[in-house]
């Protein structure tokens, strides 16, 4: 009898070890349409990007917890050419592959030329400029196999598949159309993977929103014809089970085998914040996939996913660090700008900005002066101080919380033709303005605070070292897709318009 109690404690003592918790999302804020790839003990993840510069980010991590950007895989305006493009437009979900020694990330660029892919030796850069591809349709992958390079997106709401020449990118054979989902809308996001006999077919459907999820389908053939799994869809937060959770909108997700045998799943979805509404945009996430021989994958246990869950031991636990800048270094990777920047618009030096102002404004989107960074966590604080003697008089100079062009709140300062400055905080929700504005006497230096606080921001100023003034006060969901819509999330930073240009010291962000 001693001798079961033993086993059976060794056996408890066995399950605790071989749990631990997993804190959802991994790669927080704006950072949409994950796909991955293992090189070895190392893997990589890129993002989509939309219409900010430089364009699809891109991640290592050694143990799928711990994340560092290491670049930007798009950061030349030979690559990527975002003319007119908003949050509606630009790079959509891209594809990270690694085969014989290459890099390939392949994606669409909407608006401006259509599928595309490039190529490096280094995940860090440099990569190839555009490889033109013939079959459109959005959000296409790879897959190689036996000296072939195969392409699939979806084309009339197809998901379809071509060999390609993986050099110039020719299509080699005619476009076949392999599985249109189990009904829902938009399938798209293929990828495939084989596995014991079986080519996988995984793809997102139902739009990526509420009803967003992932279904998957497959044949002994590449070509098909494919079979649906019953128990689709494999992943989704919109059930019974789900429903109550702050995490909605799952889907668009890529397999990951580790080097262990494992199976892991990047994948999207966001986080509600005052209700119904999410601002920070769709976030990347993780989950445990048990995929037995022969059968169909299962993510995390058929279970929802939290913002907290017990999966199988990783390899790594999440490093707990407060994220914060203060110097304006262009050479970060986090650095981005809303279309192919004016270079002349910006002056780096010490630490700080000179931002020339466009003639375009942030509303009107065409190549605005901002540079800023993604909002990764529902509370945190960014300040800047301007130099008053440096704001040109025209010239409209602060800090914005930005959506999309038609939805944004700033706070900034004006000087007008007397030297008068005037600070004002302002929103721009659809065809909504309003601001709220306030006199400065004789101020030589005035700092522009942000503070996300929950469900709200609050904007604040303060001249000369006096004690912050609160100015505005406005909700968080006001500037949520659900409201302003777009297919990003809130990125804060710096901008000027009109004329002339302003001096910015310095920009701090802190999450709390």
């Amino acid at each position: 009898m001693r001798k079961v109690f033993l086993l059976l404690m060794t056996w408890v003592a066995a399950m605790t070890v071989s749990a631990q918790p997993l804190r959802n999302p991994i790669i927080p804020g704006y950072h949409p349409d994950p796909s991955i790839c293992r090189v070895n003990s190392d893997f990589y993840l890129v993002n989509s990007s939309f219409q900010y510069f430089p364009g699809v980010p891109i991640f290592h991590s050694t143990d799928l917890v711990n994340w560092k950007q290491i670049g930007n895989v798009l950061d030349r305006s030979s690559q990527l050419n975002l003319k007119g493009a908003s949050s509606w437009l630009g790079i959509y979900a891209p594809t990270i592959r690694y085969h014989e020694g290459v890099y390939y990330m392949i994606t669409t660029n909407v608006g401006n030329g259509g599928n595309f892919m490039v190529t490096a030796k280094d995940p860090k850069g440099p990569w190839s400029e555009p490889i033109w591809l013939e079959q459109q349709g959005i959000d296409p992958s790879l897959w190689f196999e036996d000296g072939k390079c195969y392409m699939m997106s979806n084309p009339d709401n197809t998901i379809m598949l071509c060999e390609i020449d993986p050099a110039t990118g020719k299509q080699l054979t005619e476009s076949r159309p392999l599985w249109q989902g189990t009904g829902g809308r938009y399938p798209e996001g293929p990828h495939i993977y084989k596995k014991d006999g079986y080519y996988y077919l995984l793809i997102s459907e139902g739009g990526t929103e509420l009803a967003h999820r992932l279904t998957i389908a497959r044949s002994k053939d590449i070509y098909g014809p494919y079979e649906s799994n019953p128990a689709n869809p494999i992943l989704t937060n919109c059930n019974m089970k789900g429903q109550t959770m702050q995490i909605q909108g799952t889907g668009h997700g890529d397999f990951v085998q580790a080097a262990d045998g494992s199976w892991w799943i990047t994948f999207l979805a966001y986080r509600n914040f005052g209700g119904s509404y999410h601002h920070l945009g769709r976030e990347t996430y993780l989950a445990p996939v048990e995929w037995k021989k022969g059968e169909w994958p299962v993510v995390n246990g058929g279970n929802p996913i939290d913002t907290l869950m017990q999966v199988p031991a990783l390899f790594g636990t999440l490093a707990d660090s407060v994220k914060s800048q203060h110097d304006i270094n262009p050479k970060d990777p986090q650095w981005v700008y809303i279309q192919n920047p004016i270079a002349d618009n910006y002056r780096f030096a010490k630490g700080g900005v000179t931002l020339k102002a466009s003639a375009s404004t942030l509303t009107e989107n065409s190549q605005p002066t901002f540079i800023g960074r993604r909002q990764e966590s529902n509370t945190m604080v960014m300040e800047t101080e301007i130099d008053v003697a440096s704001l040109d008089k025209g010239c409209e100079a602060g800090i914005t919380v930005y959506q999309i062009h038609d939805g944004h709140f700033d706070l900034a300062l004006v000087k007008d033709d007397k030297g008068g400055v005037e600070v004002q905080a302002a929103y721009t929700i659809k065809t909504l303005h309003q601001a709220q504005k306030a006199m400065l006497a004789k101020a030589k230096k005035v700092r522009l605070r942000i503070t996300a606080v929950a469900d709200h921001y609050v904007f604040e100023y303060a001249a000369d070292g006096a004690p912050f003034t609160t100015l505005s006060r406005q909700a968080c969901s006001l500037v949520s897709t659900e409201v302003v819509g777009g297919f990003t999330g809130v990125v804060v930073g710096m901008y000027a318009q009109g004329k002339g240009a302003a001096r910015f010291n310095y920009f701090d962000y802190i999450e709390n």
